[in-house]
């Protein structure tokens, strides 16, 4: 296994990584939070955490020299179901067809109280 990193996304907050390359042709992404890397501080709205974190993992994707079109598999985990809409017309503007299959789940809380975190798998 070997850890990707890449300072145009958030730093790990705990003992994991920002990304795994498994060696056997995927990558596996932690969840992303919407935290601007530049600041450190999530956008207002769903829409726009939805965005940042996508792009969270895209900047993870790029270091591991993948995009968004390699993405096979995502999590989203939202706080409030009543969000998926605006949540997945974002989501939309960001990966193509074949889209990645996808599970959206709300949860009771996102970590540090965002709306949404996403978790992604690559295949190289």
């Amino acid at each position: 296994m070997k850890p990707i990193s890449t300072e145009k996304a958030p730093a790990a907050i705990g003992p994991y990584s920002q990304g795994i390359d498994s060696g056997a042709g995927l990558v596996f992404l932690s969840g992303q939070l919407p935290i601007d890397p530049a600041t450190g501080v999530f956008p207002e709205g769903i829409r726009e955490q939805t965005r940042q974190a996508i792009l969270n993992a895209q900047a993870i994707l790029q270091a591991a020299g993948l995009s968004l079109a390699n993405v096979v598999k995502t999590t989203v985990f939202l706080a409030d179901m009543s969000d998926f809409a605006a949540m997945n017309e974002v989501y939309a503007q960001f990966f193509t067809e074949p889209f990645p299959a996808r599970s959206a789940v709300a949860v009771k809380t996102v970590p540090k109280g965002a709306l949404v975190e996403i978790e992604c798998i690559a295949a190289k």
